[in-house]
């Protein structure tokens, strides 16, 4: 099969959707909405960090360790050449993130990825590159959070238009990574990018993935519905959707205050991560448009640089690249000192090669099975 023009368009718009939600989202990070509105009016470009210019910090176009995570993965699907289980990736996370050097645009030089993480990704270093620990449990333990959702677009994206494949091997893959609900999370991601490259609408992706989901996830998507389907107006749907998702998300209401006597980070079966219920939720509020739904994730706060990344990931699979201003990778390129269409190239020829496997052998396995009737 040889790769089309499309795929690559829309592979390319999901990892250029999701850096530039990132990088929009980045410098509010751990803000509330009115903390927002306060600092900066309405935030729908790039703005500069939170404490004002600077040669370094997160603003002006600079990405999380939620993008450089994505290009890691993406990374270990291109080297791999074929479809990764939790036995590839526990295999080659630790060194990725703890040897390798990357230039961090945050802290303006080249370092190991993991001095960059946050404590339930550094999880992934200590479990796999010092512990030693069974891939398949490798996440029991860690600290429940969206820390692996926010990295599982490339999950889907090998997995074009099949999200039932893309869920069980996210499930499969960050079980080294994730427990409990932040497991379900990553799996619900996956599941929507690959979803996106269907001929579907936002609405469409919200219900498949409201039926996909288990226990808290769907809890939380259940509560978001009439939210999300009942608005069009996303600077009025903001509270509205902060008070639905509230009883199923764990972080504390002023979301920098965690530790302070919070069930934040508990495993649980009726609890959900705030990011991707959230992100689904303003994308059907803006209607499936990828601007209005970004600008609505940065506004939104507490975690915004991870719900917009992850509205843009989704949107940038659904619509392709095209939807995506030119100067915003332009500007995203020159922040991060990086070019993602060499990997978005090389997705796309790996994802052709993997259909048509897939075909083949789903073939050879009714003929199989035909005979035996």
């Amino acid at each position: 099969m040889v790769p089309t023009r499309s795929l690559y368009r829309k592979i390319r718009g999901c990892l250029y959707g999701g850096a530039i939600g990132d990088a929009m989202g980045a410098p509010p990070e751990g803000k509330d909405a009115d903390e927002i509105k306060a600092r900066y009016g309405e935030i729908l470009d790039f703005v500069e960090p939170w404490d004002g210019p600077s040669g370094t910090g997160k603003g002006d176009g600079r990405h999380t360790d939620d993008t450089h995570m994505v290009q890691v993965l993406s990374e270990m699907y291109v080297d791999a050449d074929r479809r990764l289980d939790v036995f590839d990736f526990a295999g080659d996370i630790a060194r990725r993130i703890g040897q390798d050097r990357r230039f961090v645009s945050e802290q303006g030089r080249e370092m190991p990825l993991v001095d960059r993480l946050f404590h339930p990704e550094k999880w992934l270093f200590l479990r796999h590159g010092l512990a030693n620990a069974d891939p398949r449990t490798g996440g029991v333990g860690n600290m429940v959070n969206c820390g692996a959702a926010m990295y599982a677009a490339p999950v889907g994206i090998v997995n074009a238009c099949n999200p039932e494949r893309a869920y069980r091997d996210a499930i499969d893959i960050f079980s080294a990574h994730q427990v409990s609900f932040g497991l379900e999370a990553a799996g619900i991601m996956a599941f929507a990018v690959a979803h996106a490259f269907l001929d579907c609408t936002v609405q469409d992706i919200y219900d498949a993935c409201l039926t996909r989901a288990h226990e808290g996830t769907q809890l939380a998507l259940e509560a978001l519905r009439p939210v999300a389907f009942g608005n069009a107006d996303w600077r009025r749907a903001l509270p509205l959707v902060r008070a639905a998702i509230a009883p199923y998300d764990t972080a504390p209401a002023v979301f920098r205050d965690r530790g302070n006597g919070s069930d934040d980070w508990n495993p649980s079966r009726v609890h959900s991560i705030e990011e991707v219920p959230v992100a689904l939720a303003l994308m059907v509020v803006c209607a499936g448009d990828f601007e209005s739904s970004i600008f609505a994730a940065s506004n939104y706060g507490r975690d915004c640089d991870s719900i917009a990344g992850m509205a843009g990931s989704i949107l940038g699979a659904l619509h392709g690249d095209e939807v995506i201003r030119n100067s915003w990778v332009d500007i995203v390129n020159a922040a991060n000192r990086m070019n993602l269409d060499p990997l978005a190239t090389a997705l796309t020829t790996l994802t052709a090669r993997l259909h048509t496997e897939q075909e083949t052998a789903e073939a050879l396995r009714s003929s199989r099975f035909r005979s035996l009737q």
